[in-house]
């Protein structure tokens, strides 16, 4: 299907992928502002509207917000990361202007009342609770913050107690004057659409929005090698060992996934069969990559007993070792690309997939990647990439640890 592509005159992008064989559509509006773009003393704001921006407008209540997509058979939610905040919703095909109007009526309408704000700051700072309370959680926010250091990608998305009971309705009004611009502002929409209604909501709902430039880069995040281990009354040690990784604009890009993949994304993967399947020292073991703008991570994690953290440790890099020296066999390599092809055409069937591939290919590369494109990029991943790319970043020099165990 051909993806359709405009632009208005403040700026505002619009993707629109038409999916004609199915009863609905996946709608998300975009802004390409994250914790990263968070001033020194603004940590955590950036989420805190993304909460606020559900609470009511002049002409919708929280709840009539939630029951003008929900009454209607969709849903509705939001997401904040590093780089980008995005309120998206899912609609049956005779309701995606509805989801539009709603969506664009809580992202330039809401009333930020300074009770309401003060509430919901309550409520985020329950979440920051709650997450302190899950180490198996923690322990992935701390390793960037100490990884990272003052750098803006290793800030917390989710900010402070403090930082977050301080803002006022005059600080997020600031915040979102500066950054929800038409420069950073996105509508992507894919399933069984019609192009022209689309854009004609778009320019409806969306024009008025103060046009600004996108957002300047930032310097790529050059990680230091430490470990820190956090003591908490826990049962198990929760972990993450990690390096830098690529950014999104690196040509390494498909190296990483597979590097990834074959390390820790799987059941089959090294880690998973040598810790856990022949050993049994972990429930839980895996890696990630983290692909960003600016760079990017490398993890492994997992949570294993405080008298077996020292062999999952070595075990860990031993497989990095590997890595290094010989890479993946042939058959491994196939196999390891078969799967992240697989993987990637199937999450395709999802219009919530397709929405949000297509909204991060235009906010980041301003253009349609084809699929063809990206699996023949997988195709062409050769063991010389895997090996160069796990020697650049798998040093022993460079890797930094940090856990949260009973110390």
């Amino acid at each position: 299907m051909s993806i359709h592509r405009v632009t208005l005159s403040n700026g505002v992008r619009i993707v629109v992928e038409p999916i004609p064989y199915v009863r609905s559509a996946a709608i998300g509006l975009w802004c390409k502002t994250g914790s990263r773009h968070e001033h020194e003393s603004e940590g955590g704001i950036t989420h805190l509207i993304e909460h606020m921006l559900f609470k009511g407008t002049p002409t919708r209540t929280a709840k009539q917000i939630a029951e003008e997509v929900e009454g209607r058979g969709g849903s509705l939610n939001a997401f904040t990361d590093k780089e980008v905040t995005c309120y998206y919703c899912r609609a049956l095909s005779d309701h995606v202007d509805n989801g539009i109007e709603v969506l664009s009526d809580m992202m330039r309408n809401s009333q930020i009342e300074p009770d309401e704000l003060k509430r919901e700051a309550q409520v985020v700072i329950e979440e920051i609770k709650r997450g302190e309370d899950e180490p198996g959680d923690h322990v992935h926010e701390l390793h960037l913050e100490h990884r990272w250091g003052k750098h803006p990608l290793g800030k917390p998305i989710i900010g402070t107690r403090e930082s977050v009971a301080s803002f006022t309705q005059s600080d997020i009004r600031a915040y979102m004057d500066r950054q929800y611009t038409g420069g950073n502002v996105l509508l992507s929409v894919a399933g069984n659409v019609d192009v022209e209604q689309i854009v004609i909501q778009a320019e409806k709902w969306l024009s008025d929005i103060a046009p600004g430039a996108e957002n300047p880069s930032v310097d790529r995040p050059h990680g230091t090698q430490a470990k820190n281990e956090i003591a908490k009354d826990v049962e198990q040690v929760h972990f993450c060992i990690g390096t830098d990784g690529v950014s999104i604009y690196d040509q390494d890009l498909y190296p990483m996934a597979v590097l990834d993949a074959s390390l820790g994304g799987s059941m089959s993967s090294r880690l998973f069969q040598e810790i856990r399947e022949k050993r049994g020292l972990a429930y839980s073991v895996g890696s990630y990559s983290l692909n960003y703008a600016a760079g990017g991570a490398f993890t492994v994690y997992g949570g294993t007993s405080p008298t077996n953290w020292e062999e999952v440790q070595q075990l860990v890099r031993a497989e990095f070792d590997k890595m290094m020296v010989s890479g993946l066999g042939e058959e491994e390599l196939a196999k390891t690309k078969r799967q992240i092809a697989g993987h990637f055409v199937l999450s395709l069937e999802s219009m919530s997939s397709r929405m949000t591939r297509n909204g991060r290919n235009e906010l980041n590369h301003q253009r349609e990647i084809p699929l063809e494109e990206s699996l023949a990029k997988i195709e062409a991943v050769t063991n010389e990439d895997v090996r160069n790319l796990a020697n650049r970043i798998l040093d022993e020099r460079l890797i930094s640890t940090t856990a949260i165990g009973p110390f």
